[in-house]
């Protein structure tokens, strides 16, 4: 049989950078290679396409030096609509290398310019497949304030919230407090189209506002201020495959110090947040659940896959909080731990996402 050619694209201009960096290497150490061939991408901080090694030790998740792709001096030329699909690199001094035809780009970038409908209209253009999310469901779950607007038109419930505009502050911060305090204590505070919990404050006094406003207003100049949710908090792997939309086993975020959990609990293994998968939930919870999340997948026209975070409450209601539509595949992270629990390992599971981008 011959090799079907994937393009691993990682790295991006976003402030998880490093995170697709790290999640590179998992990839490229676990994906099928007697099925695919594999070209590594990366996309420097500045948004140059290099050509990468095929190094899986090269991009480590270290929280002591995090990964990341520099600019080696080469330059990826992708293919144009109505011609082949030959991937081309133009290298150090000059000359122009044909790499041969691509069959799919697996891009496992994270936050704008890669999770946001940017690159996915980049490649629909160009008239290449590629795996994980499109552009609508993209373009909605980067932005909280959308996202939760589809939810809600699905009859999914969501944490009550108000979205400030920098401009809303800056005219009249004392109106922005009013409708923050409506929420009650305690809230949350997160830039709108940012990820992996980057710039998210809790906020446990109303003095503590403003400080939590300069934080996600350094990230985007619109943010959401959220009620906070008492419940467990739970998410779900959902996963388009040839047989249609599935659900993972949930896992659980299980808080022992940490206020919530941020983006080092996530990605660095940082104390106090234990990443618990399969969760303990009744045979009743665990179909709600699951249902919960393919609703909110098919809300937002979901493709590919995405993780949907939610919480359940004392009272069994189950709150979405958001979808991810490229979840962290880190070894620690919860996407791929949910599916190994449900009997997926790490390679097949890369192996479904490719094989959907095939099929587009």
């Amino acid at each position: 049989m011959d090799k079907q050619t994937v393009v691993v694209l990682f790295g991006g201009r976003s402030s998880e950078h490093s995170i697709s960096s790290a999640t590179a290497g998992g990839v490229l150490g676990a994906i099928d290679r007697d099925r695919y061939a594999v070209i590594p991408v990366g996309i420097t901080r500045e948004g140059a396409f290099v050509l990468e090694e095929d190094d899986p030790a090269k991009f480590p998740l270290d929280s002591e030096h995090l990964p990341e792709v520099v600019d080696n001096g080469t330059r990826v030329l992708w293919p144009e609509p109505g011609g082949d699909r030959t991937l081309r690199v133009v290298q150090t001094d000059g000359t122009v290398e044909g790499l041969g035809e691509i069959d799919v780009v697996l891009p496992i970038l994270h936050g704008p310019h890669g999770e946001d409908g940017t690159i996915q209209g980049y490649f629909d253009t160009l008239e290449v497949p590629y795996a994980g999310g499109g552009v609508l469901d993209s373009a909605l779950c980067m932005d909280k304030h959308f996202m939760k607007i589809a939810l809600e038109a699905a009859g999914i419930s969501v944490a009550p919230w108000v979205t400030v505009r920098r401009g809303d502050w800056d005219r009249d911060a004392e109106a922005v407090r009013s409708r923050a305090a409506e929420l009650g204590l305690p809230v949350f505070v997160k830039p709108a189209r940012a990820g992996s919990s980057v710039g998210v404050s809790k906020v446990e006094s109303a003095d503590e506002l403003d400080a939590a406003l300069a934080v996600a207003f350094a990230e985007d100049d619109k943010v959401l201020i959220e009620t906070g949710v008492s419940g467990r908090e739970i998410e779900v792997a959902v996963l388009e495959s040839a047989d249609g939309v599935r659900a993972s086993l949930p896992g659980e975020i299980v808080l022992t110090s940490r206020g919530f959990y941020d983006f080092e609990g996530k990605y660095l293994g940082g104390d106090g947040v234990d990443v618990v998968c399969p969760a303990e939930v009744t045979e009743t919870e665990l179909a709600a659940i699951q249902a919960a999340g393919v609703r909110a997948f098919e809300a937002v026209d979901g493709r590919g896959l995405a993780r949907v975070d939610m919480f359940l409450t004392p009272s069994g209601e189950l709150v979405v909080n958001e979808l991810n539509t490229m979840p962290g595949f880190t070894p620690i992270s919860m996407f791929p731990k949910c599916w190994v629990a449900s009997g997926l390992s790490y390679g097949d599971l890369i192996t479904e996402l490719v094989e959907a981008g095939l099929r587009r």
